[in-house]
């Protein structure tokens, strides 16, 4: 009896250790947030001189610690290991830009998005307006070989009646515009704007939107963690920080009511697993 009460006890004591682990947050107050980002996805990350990393979601990750009172440790790495080392303990969050989908969000837990993900045309400064997918018809669009980008405009080669070019790179895409090759060239709306605020022999053009955004993802049941940090988003949204790192990184004053400079209701991505709905209200009170 004695035996089976000392077992029983052992089995609960574990039982509780496990729990505890399961439900500790991955960061506390005071704590250094462990995070990391594709250090080669220019403008969002990309490496200076001194080896380190600058970009839009280097300096909003580090905004989001200094609203909450915490250190940042931000790794830079190659895209495909970051999930499965997020998965496996090394980072609290990912500062990457992951849209949120589906798929994703059936094993990660996603805050609210930080900017939409939509598709942008960019095209000769001296180009007539483009406003619409037809405009494009008869034009030749340059594109980033294998990318999303050249899967959509392949897809809708035949409706919309553009020739598509593909190229190794965005910037070799870029540079048949420049010179000539090609009317247009399509990529993500901040690589878009990245390079025309390189160029200004460049412009924006039409942009193409999908209806998804980039978030930032966590473990599945870290909810305090997530909510957390996206209280802080919240709060960058509101006090025009996020408007800022728009016009730095990318050259463009966000719209309102776009999601870069708008808070979600409730906590998460709505539409998507992990989702939570409720009335909390975003300030930037209370962070610390």
């Amino acid at each position: 009896m004695n035996r089976m009460i000392k077992v029983g006890l052992a089995g609960l004591a574990t039982l509780i250790a496990c729990s505890s682990l399961v439900s500790s947050p991955a960061f506390a107050i005071d704590d250094t947030i462990k995070t990391a980002i594709d250090g080669t996805f220019a403008p969002h990350a990309m490496p200076t001189l001194d080896g380190k990393l600058e970009g839009f979601n280097v300096d909003l990750i580090n905004l989001i610690g200094e609203r909450l009172g915490k250190k940042v440790d931000l790794t830079g790495a190659q895209f495909s290991s970051l999930i499965p080392a997020l998965q496996a303990g090394t980072y609290d969050f990912l500062a990457a830009p992951v849209t949120v989908n589906k798929e994703r969000s059936a094993s990660l837990l996603f805050t609210e998005g930080f900017m939409d993900t939509n598709f942008s045309f960019v095209v000769p400064a001296n180009a007539g307006d483009f406003k619409t997918l037809e405009d494009f018809k008869g034009k030749t669009i340059a594109v980033n070989k294998g990318s999303a980008y050249d899967s959509f405009l392949r897809e809708k080669e035949k409706e919309y009646g553009w020739k598509v070019e593909s190229y190794g790179t965005n910037s070799d895409a870029v540079a048949a515009v420049m010179s000539g090759r090609a009317d247009a060239n399509l990529a993500g709306n901040t690589v878009a704007a990245w390079a025309v605020k390189q160029n200004p022999r460049l412009k924006l053009s039409y942009e193409y939107s999908t209806g998804l955004v980039w978030a930032f993802p966590f473990r599945k049941g870290d909810e305090a963690n997530r909510d957390l940090v996206e209280k802080a988003m919240e709060c960058l949204k509101l006090d025009g920080s996020m408007a800022k790192l728009s016009e730095k990184w990318f050259g463009v004053t966000p719209v309102a009511g776009t999601t870069i400079v708008t808070p979600t209701k409730g906590f998460g991505t709505p539409g998507f697993d992990g989702y939570v709905e409720n009335d909390h209200k975003a300030s930037c009170d209370n962070l610390k």
